[in-house]
C-alpha cells in the first residue's frame, strides 16, 4: 500500500469474507504494512485495526447477500490453497529473494513458497500460469490446511 488509507476497504472485507465461505475456513487474517483485517465466522464480526486508529467492527453477514459479489468470487476461484498446516516461508533462506512478488508473471509448476512441516521444507508450485496478483501471507506466518496463500489470476 502506497497511501494510508483512514477508512475501511469494504471490498477487501467482501473478499475475505467470499475467501470464508468458499473455503469453509472458520478465520482468514491478512496484514498490510500497518494495516490488519481479521474476518471470523466465530462470532460472525469483522475487525480491522490501522494502528494507531482504533478498532473497526461490522457485521460479517451469515448468509450471501442477494446479490452477487464478482470480485470475492473471482478472488476464492484464483486463491492457491495452502496443501497442509505448517509455517510458510515467501523465500528459501532468510537474507534471499522472495520466490514471487505481486504482478509478477508465473508458470504452472513453478515455486511459490515453502511450507515447513515436521521440519520438512515442501515446496507449493503454482497450478497455473498466470499472474501473482495478491501474496495472503507473511514470510514465517503460520498456516493451516485450506488457506489461501496467493491469488493467481
Amino acid at each position: 500500500m502506497t497511501t494510508k488509507k483512514t477508512g475501511i476497504d469494504q471490498q477487501l472485507i467482501r473478499d475475505l469474507a467470499g475467501i470464508l465461505n468458499d473455503t469453509n475456513l472458520t478465520e482468514i487474517e491478512v496484514e498490510l504494512d500497518a494495516f490488519k483485517v481479521r474476518v471470523s465466522r466465530q462470532p460472525a464480526a469483522v475487525h480491522a485495526v490501522a494502528a494507531p486508529q482504533p478498532v473497526y467492527a461490522a457485521t460479517a453477514p451469515s448468509q450471501p447477500s442477494a446479490q452477487p459479489i464478482p470480485a470475492a468470487a473471482e478472488t476464492s476461484k484464483n486463491a492457491v490453497p495452502s496443501p497442509m498446516v505448517g509455517t510458510a516461508y515467501l523465500a528459501p533462506s532468510p537474507d534471499a529473494k522472495p520466490f514471487v512478488e505481486v504482478g509478477q508473471a508465473v508458470k504452472e509448476g513453478q515455486t511459490l513458497l515453502i511450507i515447513e512441516a515436521m521440519k520438512t521444507m515442501n515446496q507449493i508450485a503454482s497450478p497455473r500460469s498466470g499472474t501473482v496478483t495478491a501474496i495472503l501471507v507473511e514470510d514465517s506466518q503460520p498456516v493451516e490446511y485450506g488457506m489461501p496463500l496467493v491469488i493467481i489470476e
